[in-house]
């Protein structure tokens, strides 16, 4: 029956549908294609180098400061800052895993079947259409000739089958079957990796908390707090944490980190930190680092101990225990707080300890004011390079990790100097508005002075500003501070000012009209330092107005301090020789570190005189049974890529039939999957055999 097709200019148009049987199929050969698990497989390479390029798992600030705010947004719906553990890359893994899948289920049947088969069926005729081939004539009957082909094949290891075909024979013979194997193990070597990757992801831990009701915790609370909707069984098949030990404590559980928040990951042991060991190099970074810890299984009471250091884990009841890097295990601290409002300068203890927060009253503006400060981090070793003159930043805690690669060990370099320890601390106010700020407890020498540093910051993503304090006799910071507060007692001020202006008076210049401008000069200069005594000057006037302001600010900061060590039972300053020289250059940076004094937000500096250091050991814990099963895929693909380039398949037809004039034709031909240098080698030896037999 004949198809009619529609008129051309029919008014009903053609249209299909495809049924969802038809889509069903038409995914799944889409799914079953190559080009499509090639695709899959040049994103997952291109994630790779994004991952292996950009530092994973970095804070957010440390993003946000290297791309900005927009790129940092476009870059963030993306997870690039975990690529491997992103939604996209999982999805792409999975879908690989299914594609690849299905290839080697269809491909899998056909390649055995051809691996197996001898090709027997082949006609005589359709022989002289290969291109390697070669003909000659024998005396024997075909049988008789058959027995003379069997040793050669016998011998170069070819297997074959007989198709008798009337009086002719069509002789079938192979070696190298084995080369298609090779397709098979690479690609289940691909799924069986992607397997192992999807297995020792986040994956597993995402299932549970999509399928099982499971919910990250967001707000802080103890671990024993926790609730079961944010703890993970302790048989959970795939995992990785993290658990923060002090020494002398005990823990057993690690932490997951699943987008904002944590889960609580049981495990099957407990671990105790008895003792932890770090060498450093002469730069001041850890060279090698050790954990000795006790492991108590509470179901068998079984205990013994191991030492945990870099590249040498614990292993036990299927979990791995690395070490990860060190931290501070809440260190107690012993500060003194001196008040920088008011004219009081009486200091005060405080006590704290690291990862905690204490809660202090500081006077400002005659009323009290509750603060809260949080103490972040001691440091208890500081090797900086003091050659430039320049102040040190604080090093992250992340950099222990680099450390032990051998990076830090550095160059020998004569300006590098242990300045001793910090503490870095949050100061928090009513308002909840904080900042940061570190202190060094030991006096640093910079430019010839010996000097306190206080360093301020808003945030993480800046770097911190330092405030440079002098140090009087017992390298202590007391005698600024009172000096500080004696700017505020307008009797010792005024009779400072007079000292200096009956000291520098002159036939010309009144002292009285001296004393008032020097009065109101420290004044406007304690209030909002060098920015005050300019005020409203015009800026090509402003050197000229500080080379007169300037000295007479330092010189009346000398006589109020004369009094200051006075009234406190010491002596002043003497004006001769060195110690004068001495004074002045004291005064110098005590008039520098006043001048920055009003941009220095708290109310209150803090020194640290004493510690008593807990250190706590940050392990990495984790059960990874894709391990196991990527080591299975490589062996996999070394089948695999060893079969495909090092087993070579051969397959020759000779079609034996009898001659003309008696005796027997020969027609063989030969070919291989891949017709290389090495097969045409073979072919000539093949063709020199075949001569030898049929002469």
């Amino acid at each position: 029956m004949p198809i009619r097709h529609p008129p051309f200019f029919s008014k009903q148009p053609v249209t299909s549908k495809s049924s969802p049987r038809q889509l069903v199929s038409d995914l799944f050969e889409l799914l079953g294609s190559m080009r499509f698990a090639v695709s899959l497989l040049m994103f997952i390479c291109v994630a790779s180098v994004i991952g292996t390029v950009l530092m994973q798992n970095e804070t957010a600030n440390t993003y946000f400061d290297q791309f900005g705010p927009f790129w940092y947004a476009v870059f963030d719906k993306f997870a690039i800052w975990r690529v491997y553990n992103s939604w996209w890359f999982l999805a792409i893994m999975g879908f690989l895993v299914v594609s690849t899948t299905i290839c080697v289920i269809r491909n899998t049947p056909r390649f055995v079947k051809d691996a197996r088969s001898f090709r027997e069926h082949v006609r005589g005729s359709s022989l002289r259409a290969f291109h390697h081939r070669v003909e000659g004539d024998m005396a024997e009957t075909p049988a008789g000739a058959m027995k003379r082909l069997e040793p050669w094949l016998r011998q170069n290891g070819y297997r074959w089958k007989l198709r008798q075909d009337g009086d002719s024979i069509m002789l079938a013979a192979k070696k190298g079957s084995a080369n298609r194997l090779g397709y098979i193990f690479a690609h289940v070597a691909i799924v069986v990796i992607c397997v192992g990757g999807l297995l020792d992801s986040e994956l597993p831990v995402r299932l549970q908390v999509w399928l099982l009701d499971k919910k990250p915790i967001t707000e802080n609370m103890l671990i024993s707090q926790v609730p079961d909707e944010g703890r993970l069984p302790a048989g959970n098949p795939s995992f990785r944490a993290n658990m923060m030990i002090p020494e002398g404590a005990t823990g057993s559980s690690g932490l997951i980190n699943i987008g904002d928040g944590v889960m609580v990951q049981p495990l099957p042991f407990s671990l105790r930190l008895k003792d932890f060991i770090v060498e450093y190099y002469s730069t001041g970074m850890p060279s090698k680092f050790r954990s000795v810890v006790e492991v108590i299984d509470p179901e068998s009471g079984e205990r013994f101990e191991q030492n945990i250091e870099v590249n040498e884990p614990l292993r036990y009841k299927g979990v791995t225990v690395y070490q990860s890097s060190f931290d501070d295990g809440g260190s107690s601290l012993k500060l003194t707080g001196y008040p920088l409002r008011g004219a009081l300068n009486k200091p005060f203890e405080i006590d704290g300890k690291v990862g905690d927060r204490s809660e202090i009253v500081v006077s400002e503006g005659g009323r009290e004011m509750p603060l809260t400060v949080e103490f972040t981090a001691l440091r208890v070793i500081n090797v900086e390079d003091l050659g430039t003159g320049e102040p040190p930043q604080p090093k992250a805690v992340i950099e222990h990790v680099a450390a032990v690669t051998g990076s830090a060990a550095a160059a020998a370099n004569e300006n590098m100097r242990n300045v001793g320890p910090s503490v870095q601390y949050r100061i928090i106010g009513a308002d909840g508005q904080a900042f940061e700020y570190t202190n060094y407890m030991l006096p640093i020498e910079l430019d010839g002075s010996r000097v306190i540093l206080a360093g301020i910051r808003e945030s993480e993503a800046v770097p911190f500003r330092y405030v440079r304090i002098p140090v009087d006799e017992n390298d202590s910071v007391a005698e600024f501070m009172s000096l500080r507060a004696a700017l505020l007692d307008p009797a010792l001020v005024n009779l400072a000012t007079r000292r200096f202006a009956e000291r520098n008076a002159t036939p010309s210049i009144d002292v009285d009209l001296l004393q008032k401008a020097a009065t109101g000069a420290l004044d406007a200069f304690q209030r909002t330092g060098f920015d005050g005594i300019l005020g409203n000057v015009p800026a090509e006037e402003h050197e000229k107005v500080l080379s007169f302001a300037v000295p007479m600010i330092q010189l009346s900061l000398t006589e109020l301090r004369d009094l200051v060590r006075i009234r406190e039972g010491g002596t002043a300053v003497s004006r001769e020789g060195e110690e004068w020289a001495d004074g002045q250059r004291w005064v110098q940076m005590a008039l520098l570190a006043l001048a920055n004094l009003p941009d220095y937000p708290a109310p209150v500096f803090m020194t640290l005189n004493g510690f008593d250091q807990l250190e706590a050991s940050v392990f990495q814990v984790t059960r990874s049974p894709g391990k196991n099963t990527v080591y299975l895929g490589s062996l996999f693909l070394v089948i695999g890529v060893f079969a495909m380039f090092y087993i070579r398949d051969r397959r020759i037809w000779v079609w034996i039939h009898p001659g003309e004039q008696g005796g027997s034709r020969l027609l063989g031909a030969m070919t291989s999957q891949r017709r290389n240098l090495d097969f045409n080698q073979e072919f000539d030896r093949f063709r020199e055999a075949f001569k030898r037999l049929t002469t």
